[in-house]
C-alpha cells in the first residue's frame, strides 16, 4: 500500500473521489446498546427504547436507534474500512468538525450496519492539512443510507 506523508496534500489529493469505496466490517446494534446510549444521553424517548409500544404503535413496528448512536458508531466502522493509501508523519489527528449530517432512513433495533467512504477534499492551511470524507452509513441490505456524514479532520505533523 502506498504511504504518503500527511503533508503532501498533492499526492493525497490524487484519491478525491465522486464514488464510495468499498463497505467495511458490520456491527450489529442491539436493545442493550440502544438503551445505554438512551442513559448515558438522557435521550429515552419510546421509540428508541420502548419495545413493546413501538411493536403497537410506531411506523416502524420496533424502536429505531437514536440517529446520534448510529453517527457514534463512525470510528468503530472506519477502523475496518478499506484504505487506499496509508497517511504517515501525523503527530496528532483531530476531529474539526461537519459540513453535512443527514439522518436520511431508520435503523432498527437489532440490525446490522456498516460504512463507506470516499475523500472529498484535501487542503493545506496554517494550523494543519484539512482533510473532508463523506462517510455513508448503511443498514446491511438496504442501498439508501441511514447517515450521511461529511467529516472533517486536521492533521498535523
Amino acid at each position: 500500500m502506498e504511504e504518503i506523508r500527511f503533508d503532501d496534500v498533492e499526492a493525497q489529493q490524487k484519491y478525491v473521489s465522486d464514488e464510495f469505496g468499498e463497505f467495511g466490517d458490520a456491527i450489529e446494534v442491539t436493545q442493550e446498546m440502544v438503551n445505554q446510549f438512551a442513559d448515558v444521553t438522557g435521550d429515552h424517548q419510546w421509540i428508541h427504547i420502548d419495545v413493546e409500544r413501538c411493536k403497537k404503535e410506531s411506523p416502524f413496528g420496533g424502536p429505531i436507534v437514536h440517529g446520534f448512536f448510529t453517527l457514534s458508531l463512525m470510528p468503530k466502522l472506519a477502523a475496518s474500512l478499506p484504505a487506499k493509501y496509508k497517511t504517515v508523519g501525523v503527530k496528532n489527528g483531530v476531529n474539526y468538525g461537519s459540513d453535512k449530517l443527514r439522518f436520511l432512513s431508520p435503523v432498527p433495533v437489532g440490525s446490522k450496519v456498516h460504512a463507506r467512504s470516499r475523500l472529498v477534499s484535501v487542503e493545506a492551511g496554517k494550523k494543519g492539512v484539512r482533510v473532508e470524507q463523506e462517510a455513508a452509513i448503511h443498514v446491511v441490505g438496504n442501498e439508501r443510507p441511514a447517515v450521511l456524514y461529511n467529516m472533517i479532520t486536521l492533521l498535523q505533523g
